[in-house]
């Protein structure tokens, strides 16, 4: 129980700080997936630059968001050392069914590593996300203005931020989702490594 409250006043000292897109991002991307690719070996099927970061032009938190997509999700627990080893914390589930997330950096984070299984429906929907909002600066423009509002209004409060943007993302999911049934889209993007 003494576990949980400290991870509930850590949360509480994290900052919440929406960045103007750096270009930098996409490199610190390339140079993570390539150490995660070694520490994932034959588990990997493939990575993915997810998340805000992976949008040019979209103001973000500076946290790179990976997707990893494994062959055996239950295996991945076997990493949680290696994982350790590049600073990475293991949280297991951590209230999403099928995942395995792993936070780097404490509260100053900078690295979030999602784990699913291989073709799992959160997979597409991540990705469809993040291929509509680069299809569409617009809507992009739109997210980016919603988020520097909430981490004014919620510095110190992330789920506050979080559930702030919460009805916003579902309504970009369920665009996203037709977008992708009338355009047949998620062609692996450049920056995807597979193996």
């Amino acid at each position: 129980m003494a576990e949980q409250s400290q991870s509930v006043k850590n949360l509480a000292n994290r900052l919440v700080s929406v960045e103007d897109h750096q270009a930098a991002w996409a490199e610190d991307y390339r140079a993570e997936a390539e150490l995660l690719r070694d520490v994932f070996g034959g588990l990997l099927v493939r990575i993915h630059h997810i998340g805000s970061t992976s949008v040019q032009g979209l103001a973000a938190k500076p946290v790179i968001d990976i997707l990893i997509e494994v062959r055996n999700l239950e295996k991945v627990d076997t990493l949680n050392e290696r994982m350790l080893a590049l600073g990475y914390e293991a949280r297991g589930e951590y209230g999403i069914p099928q995942r395995r997330f792993f936070p780097k950096g404490g509260n100053q984070r900078s690295h979030h590593v999602h784990v699913f299984p291989a073709g799992h429906s959160r997979v597409r929907q991540h990705l469809l996300f993040r291929d509509y909002m680069r299809t569409f600066p617009e809507e992009a423009r739109v997210y980016a203005q919603l988020k520097q509002s909430l981490a004014k209004q919620y510095p110190h409060d992330i789920d506050g931020y979080c559930d702030g943007k919460d009805e916003f993302i579902k309504e970009i999911d369920r665009r996203a989702a037709l977008w992708a049934e009338e355009n047949t889209v998620l062609q692996p993007p450049e920056e995807c490594i597979v193996k």
